[in-house]
C-alpha cells in the first residue's frame, strides 16, 4: 500500500503542560481527568475531530504533552484550564509551549525560564 503524501496528512501539534499540585500524579489519573474535561468541553464529535492523544512517554509526574490537530489547539488549552481537581488533589494546569515536534518542545522545556 502506498504511503500518504505529506500534503494529505493531518497536521499535528504537541501541547506541553505543567501540572501544579501538592504531590506527584499518576498517569492514568491525569489522563482520565484530561479526557473527561475535553469530552465535557468539546463533546464526542469535537473530541474525535481533535484527534487527542496524551503522550505517555513524556509524563514525569508534573510535565506532560498532548498531541492534537492543529485546528483544535485552543480547545485543548481551554479544556486543560478547566481541570481544578484530580482525585483529592487540587491542581492547576499551565500550558508551557505548543510545538510541531516533540524534539523542539522538549528543548524549550529543558531550557525554559524555570530551569535557568
Amino acid at each position: 500500500m502506498p504511503r500518504t503524501m505529506p500534503s494529505l496528512r493531518e497536521k499535528k501539534r504537541y501541547v506541553f503542560f505543567l501540572v501544579h499540585s501538592e504531590g506527584r500524579l499518576f498517569y492514568p489519573d491525569m489522563k482520565n481527568a484530561i479526557m473527561n474535561s475535553m469530552l465535557t468541553w468539546m463533546g464526542e464529535q469535537g473530541l474525535a475531530k481533535a484527534n487527542i492523544w496524551v503522550v505517555k512517554n513524556l509524563w514525569d509526574g508534573k510535565v506532560g504533552a498532548i498531541k492534537c490537530s492543529h485546528t483544535h489547539v485552543d480547545h485543548v488549552k481551554t479544556a486543560l484550564a478547566l481541570i481544578h481537581q484530580i482525585g483529592d488533589q487540587k491542581v492547576v494546569f499551565e500550558t508551557i509551549r505548543v510545538s510541531g515536534t516533540i524534539k523542539s518542545g522538549k528543548k524549550k522545556i529543558n531550557t525554559g525560564p524555570n530551569n535557568q
